[in-house]
């Protein structure tokens, strides 16, 4: 059975990977999200590549192989549940849980895990909009814009938050734009860095580029279905979670 320190280098790596596909992780940016010294990761990453669990190139950087990437998928299913988890039944802050979340996840066996899910009817995603792997490895895919793509006057649901750390969620939950809500885009002001928002109910909310490139929205159809390629510029389809989760 992997420790939790081998755990967390894979997740963290994973998590590397979904930002950027096309490049090698390297050690700086393992270092920066473990918060440990450049020295401490090469060495770890070195006992994990001779388990086979990544692929090390020296001077340029890592990436897992297919039982590295089973693994750490395993551990994040494990965490994004937990945290749906101590949302929905246990009615913590979701800007507290991403921390509990990260103890909880080596802890929880797989007939636990198994139990979770099913209570929660097999959820797709985490109180953040973050995709939830199955119990196969696969990673449900959206197609998602941040505020500063999607196009203005169209029906969009908030979908995914992609800052977790505290201050930023309680922003977003002070500004009305938890997972689930439905919005338009009317405007982007590039001279003034700002996205001008409406809300149902005639609600108007202005957002800085910065925040808004970490807004995820679905395009939602007229009839209030999900997302397609095309526009629709009905009024707002009826309140409900476009997200799939709370």
């Amino acid at each position: 059975m992997a420790t939790s320190t081998v755990e967390d280098y894979l997740k963290s790596i994973l998590l590397e990977e979904q930002a950027a596909p096309d490049e090698l992780v390297s050690m700086g940016r393992i270092g920066a999200v473990l918060g440990v010294a450049p020295g401490t990761v090469t060495a770890m990453v070195k006992t994990l590549a001779d388990s086979g669990l990544v692929a090390y190139e020296p001077y340029s950087g890592v990436q897992l192989t297919a039982a590295g990437r089973q693994l750490a998928l395993h551990v994040l299913r494990r965490h994004r549940l937990v945290e749906l988890f101590l949302v929905k039944v246990l009615k913590m802050d979701w800007s507290e849980v991403h921390g509990e979340a990260d103890g909880l996840e080596h802890a929880v066996s797989d007939r636990v895990l198994e139990r979770l899910d099913e209570m929660l009817g097999h959820p797709l995603v985490d109180p953040h909009g973050d995709p939830i792997p199955d119990a196969r490895g696969v990673v449900p895919e959206r197609r998602l814009e941040s505020l500063l793509e999607c196009p203005e006057l169209v029906a969009l649901a908030v979908a995914r938050v992609a800052d977790q750390s505290p201050d930023f969620l309680q922003l977003v939950e002070r500004r009305g734009l938890m997972p689930g809500t439905r919005l338009m885009l009317l405007a982007r002001d590039e001279a003034a860095d700002t996205v001008e928002l409406a809300l149902p109910g005639g609600d108007r909310l202005s957002l800085g580029f910065r925040a808004a490139s970490k807004i995820l929205v679905l395009r939602v159809e007229a009839g209030g279905g999900s997302a397609g390629t095309g526009r629709s510029r009905a009024t707002f389809p009826s309140s409900g979670d476009a997200s799939g989760g709370p």
